[in-house]
């Protein structure tokens, strides 16, 4: 079992390496940093200071060397926008974006797994249909247009939530959250029902297709015919072996949280990772965006082996199996 932990986590570190390496050369090609810094007014000996000191007159395989070597410390350079260490950005704009993804994934996996279950119990009910119905929109739909219908209904329109803004924010040491004031919890509830939705609807429709393969399964029928109740045999013994599958894709669609909510910061104005990426492409801010990148890889990475850890839990036989590797 131990073996098996560090050979993931060995697998991740050269995951995180190859992310890296393809982030620092497609970012060369993006644009001159050293043209965005001073202008076209700027001298050639002025360009060639600035570029001799921020190391971009040096070989790309120097440059990407220097970049794991400090990144493996916590240190990923200086911004070529703001003239600000890279790691202090993303210590002000990560708590933003971790309490939006952990909160829109919370809200994906409960609501998912729970209306999933319930829609194959009760198929055949009215509310179950329409449970479905309401999943191919958030299937079909993009998410900044689900995002802009919830501004326009309760923002616009009712007026009961902040349509832009994180809102109020309480500093705990060097975290910021908005999770203790009313307003940050109101400007939470749209962003995280823009970025959860896609995620949720898609957790619910793989949870009812499991859930009515296993209710049809031999052991299924087997407890039936012992005289299980109907409720133990749904809740305990079905979905037990229905959350296996899902565990799988759940994991790597709230992995693609992060990802995804680059789309719902910029529609939210939300102070967070994703605003910070978008404004680093504009201004070929390369240490910011390669950052950026590396920090969603490592994301991917601890999803992938929590939910490795997952199947131990819902799966106690695969312990026997990683064990003898």
């Amino acid at each position: 079992m131990t073996a098996y932990i560090l050979r993931t986590i060995g697998q991740g570190a050269l995951v995180l390496l190859a992310v890296a390496f393809i982030a620092f050369s497609m970012f060369r090609f993006v644009g001159d940093p050293v043209a965005n810094m001073m202008g076209q007014e700027a001298t050639l000996a002025d360009r060639a200071e600035l570029s001799s000191r921020l190391g971009l007159d040096q070989p790309f395989p120097v440059q990407f060397l220097r970049f794991v070597r400090d990144a493996a410390t916590g240190d990923f350079g200086i911004s070529y926008r703001q003239g600000r260490p890279v790691a202090t950005l993303i210590a002000e704009r990560l708590p933003a974006t971790v309490e939006l993804a952990v909160l829109s994934a919370l809200f994906a996996s409960v609501a998912g797994v729970a209306l999933g279950v319930y829609a194959a119990i009760r198929r055949r009910g009215i509310v179950a249909q329409g449970v479905m119905m309401l999943s191919l929109v958030g299937v079909s739909l993009p998410t900044f247009l689900i995002g802009i219908g919830l501004i326009y209904v309760f923002a616009v329109e009712l007026r009961w939530l902040p349509s832009f803004g994180r809102g109020e924010t309480v500093r705990l040491g060097w975290w910021s959250t908005g999770l203790l004031t009313a307003s940050g919890l109101k400007s939470l509830v749209l962003p995280v029902l823009t970025l959860g939705f896609f995620q949720l609807t898609l957790i619910m429709r793989l949870t009812r297709a499991e859930m009515l393969e296993v209710m049809r399964s031999d052991f299924v029928r087997f407890a039936r015919a012992r005289g299980i109740p109907e409720r133990t045999i749904e809740l305990r013994h079905a979905l037990r072996n229905t959350m296996i599958p899902v565990v799988t894709v759940a994991g790597l669609q709230l992995g693609s949280v992060v990802a995804f909510a680059i789309v719902t910061e910029t529609v939210f104005q939300w102070p967070g990772l994703g605003a910070l990426f978008v404004n680093a492409v504009q201004f070929a801010d390369v240490p910011v965006m390669a950052a950026y990148l590396v920090f969603v890889g490592l994301v991917f990475v601890l999803v992938s082996l929590a939910v490795d850890l997952a199947y131990l839990a819902f799966d106690p036989r695969l312990r026997g199996t990683l064990a003898a590797r």
